[in-house]
């Protein structure tokens, strides 16, 4: 069974350019992808500043209505920043302007989305239940979907965000319609492999069946921007697609090699178990960016995206520099600005985003 494909920009770093989200669509359409939901978080203005006017909303509304055209709902992501300590008449009333905003871009689906900030009180399910309870009455949107603070059972966000209330998922869940959609992320933040099992036994805590958050194929964050992630899709065997309510992706910072794994997620799902991984990452580098910039891209694989740019030594990356600038595609591009560093995202930038 495939389920709804769609792209979730939710990624720490370098935006993609306008130009390549729309061409991102226009690729991605006619292969299952029916969604995409704007939530980069570099855009202040939906995160750490969310009360503020929205940065670009003329470049919304035409990413809106060239969705539109292509038959893909689009959506945005908002990450309302402090809203769960003092949901005041302030912050009612900024939320529901936001809202507003929001719904003048065209956006058909919203998404508030909880992850990237710390816990807080014992009751936070509670909490970010009655804000999500407001969005949805005063959004015109047809899908809404939330992502919970602890979106994964991995120890990680406990780390990182602080221990999660007890039952935390399951009262969130129970608080909310059962309309809304919940996101999840997989046994891992970044999961290796995701399976009918794990998703079932989710589903079963939240009462609904999940929306896939995939990280595969990001590189965000100091660590995984060293790495190009250029492989298709493993781990995800198609039999999960009965198990969610549809797969949405989050995209590596570069936008053209991005499309490669893309194609193989939905290459994975038509194929079932005749999928195999490496043949369809060659179908993929062909088509995206021709025979002969895949051979190459084929031949170094191993340094781009396993031993990657902290590890490569001067000489490697000389190399490598060379081959790709004589190349005239945007994806030999994207591989010399990521050796220069373009993508590289420090732990400050994380924090701060």
């Amino acid at each position: 069974m495939t389920p709804e494909l769609g792209i979730v920009e939710g990624f720490f770093g370098r935006p993609w350019p306008w130009q390549a989200r729309h061409a991102a669509v226009a690729r991605l359409a006619p292969l299952g992808y029916r969604f995409y939901l704007y939530a980069p978080k570099s855009d202040a203005s939906l995160r750490r500043d969310w009360r503020s006017p929205l940065a670009d909303p003329d470049e919304l509304a035409r990413l809106a209505a060239d969705c539109a055209s292509h038959g893909v709902r689009f959506g945005i992501g908002l990450t309302p920043f402090g809203a769960h300590l003092e949901f005041d008449a302030e912050a009612r009333a900024a939320l529901a302007d936001k809202i507003a905003m929001l719904d003048g871009t065209g956006a058909t689906e919203l998404a508030i989305l909880f992850d990237d900030m710390d816990g807080g009180p014992a009751d936070l399910a509670a909490r970010q239940a009655a804000i999500i309870d407001f969005a949805a009455s005063r959004s015109r949107a047809s899908r809404i979907t939330v992502c919970p603070s602890y979106y994964s059972d991995d120890p990680l966000l406990d780390r990182v965000f602080g221990e999660r209330p007890p039952r935390y998922l399951e009262k969130l869940a129970a608080g909310l319609d059962r309309r809304i959609g919940i996101f999840w992320t997989g046994e891992e933040v970044c999961s290796r492999e995701i399976t009918p099992g794990h998703l079932d036994a989710v589903a079963s805590r939240i009462g609904r069946a999940p929306i896939l958050w995939d990280n595969y194929p990001v590189n965000d964050g100091p660590t995984m921007s060293q790495r190009l992630h250029l492989r298709g899709f493993t781990g995800r065997n198609a039999r999960i697609g009965a198990s969610i309510a549809a797969h949405a992706v989050n995209p590596a910072l570069q936008p053209v090699l991005s499309l490669v794994p893309l194609l193989t997620l939905a290459a994975s799902y038509r194929d079932a178990d005749a999928y195999c991984y490496r043949r369809a990452t060659d179908e993929a580098l062909a088509d995206i960016v021709g025979t002969e910039l895949a051979a190459l891209l084929r031949l170094d694989i191993k340094w781009l995206q396993d031993i990657g740019l902290d590890r490569l030594t001067a000489g490697e990356k000389a190399g490598l520099r060379a081959r790709y600038q004589a190349i005239d595609h945007p994806a030999a591009r994207e591989v010399v600005a990521w050796l220069e560093g373009y993508w590289a995202i420090s732990g400050e930038a994380v924090r701060t985003q």
